[in-house]
């Protein structure tokens, strides 16, 4: 951890947070752009090209023009915590970056000043990114219980519980990290992965990760809160303007909070990519680690478009189920066997030939896990006919029961005199 940090004058500090802030805004509306575009190419289809060169502005043009629309607030809405939701759930999307490294130390233009390419650092750094991101999930559940209608609610209900089942998940993939770094702080982290990136020797964690945080975001296939089939909108079903502008902003703000957090704890940071340092001498130093990190954190943002343009949407008990029956299941194995690993290496008990015994037959149990065949649930008994006139009196019947046949009931009874 640099020596700098809590050190730095104020106008430094003030600088790379307005730097930071201003660069997520301007990265969410590129965003917006670029998935419109890449979906319009799955689809055959243009996409914006008219406002600005390439359609650039048009994500600028539609923040505007929503901005301004008509902002109604419903009357059964709790208006005090119905305005607060949206801003409670983008502010946190915004605090996790103060400690996201994005290169190394370098020197400010026109000054002296030396300063690392990270507004701060702090020993518990990925916890501290845990939190504040947790934070913002407040947000969408208020605005879903503020809002009055029935619909918001069970979205944010959903969203609530979706955060419990994957945050468990992704907490689970850093222990490993943790591990094998030795610290918790995100500039050592990346310092650790100077010689191999930990998406190799944790790929497992990596794969936990990745499918986490698209349902930690709420995205497609895993964007069950905001089902439009189901919940008309989900969470922000009553909101428009300003207020739903702001939902829209922490989506994709998030999106690229935890494309960047992988890209620290999993892709090197802001580290060249493979074959470019060995060629190339200050390919990690200076102002270009920033291209390798915003290039590494768009190629996740294209897997989100990817997985939007490809997959349908899943249904609500079998993302549960795979959420807490599989991925946490097989994030404390894999746990439990780094850090068995980890401690036979440190002993010498373990070589690479012994490792690769182990990875083969840790692949073959996973390969026979696919055989096993599925337990299908017994059939449910037939339910027992139901006589209507059983007791003198007509009586409906239960829901799930079956009616007799009464004609002869009926014919006895119109017979009698």
């Amino acid at each position: 951890m640099s020596e700098l940090f809590g050190n730095e004058p104020f106008w430094v500090i003030a600088l790379k947070s307005v730097l930071i802030f201003v660069f997520l805004l301007v990265y969410t509306l590129f965003n917006i752009w670029f998935e419109r575009r890449v979906v319009a190419k799955m689809q055959h289809r243009i996409g914006p090209n008219v406002n600005g060169p390439f359609g650039l502005l048009q994500s600028l043009a539609d923040g505007v023009k929503l901005a301004l629309k008509e902002d109604v607030v419903v009357k059964a809405a709790d208006k005090l915590v119905y305005v607060l939701a949206p801003i409670l759930a983008t502010i946190p999307a915004f605090l996790a970056w103060a400690v996201i490294p994005f290169g190394p130390e370098v020197t400010i233009p026109f000054t002296d000043t030396v300063t690392p390419l990270q507004l701060t650092d702090l020993p518990v750094a990925v916890l501290y990114i845990l939190a504040v991101t947790s934070i913002g999930i407040y947000g969408i559940v208020l605005a879903g219980w503020s809002s009055g209608s029935i619909y918001a609610l069970l979205g944010g209900l959903r969203s609530s519980a979706q955060m419990i089942s994957y945050e468990v998940a992704m907490g689970l993939s850093f222990v490993s990290v943790f591990m094998y770094a030795g610290s918790m702080s995100t500039s050592e982290i990346v310092a650790a992965q100077s010689d191999l990136w930990y998406f190799v020797p944790l790929f497992p964690s990596f794969v936990i990760y990745v499918i986490a945080m698209v349902g930690e975001t709420n995205r497609a296939p895993f964007d069950l809160p905001e089902a439009e089939g189901e919940l008309v909108g989900g969470f922000h079903t009553e909101y428009s303007s300003l207020k739903f502008a702001l939902f829209f902003l922490a989506e994709y703000v998030n999106m690229v909070t935890v494309s960047a957090l992988a890209t620290t704890l999993f892709l090197g940071g802001w580290r060249a990519p493979f074959g470019i340092a060995q060629v190339w001498e200050g390919a990690n130093s200076g102002y270009w680690p920033l291209l390798w990190f915003f290039g590494k954190t768009l190629c996740f943002i294209f897997v989100f478009v990817w997985l939007r343009g490809t997959l349908p949407r899943m249904r609500y008990d079998q993302f549960m189920s795979f959420g807490w029956k599989i991925l946490i299941p097989v994030s404390l194995a894999w746990i439990v066997a780094v850090a068995l690993i980890r401690k036979l290496k440190s002993e010498d008990m373990l070589d690479q030939q012994v490792l690769s015994y182990i990875a083969i037959a840790a692949g073959i149990l996973v390969v026979l896990t696919f055989f096993i065949p599925e337990k299908k649930p017994e059939p449910e008994p037939e339910p027992e006919e139901f006589d209507a006139f059983a007791g003198g009196y007509p009586v409906p019947p239960m829901p799930g029961q079956q009616t007799s046949p009464t004609v002869d009931n009926t014919t006895e009874r119109t017979a009698a005199p």
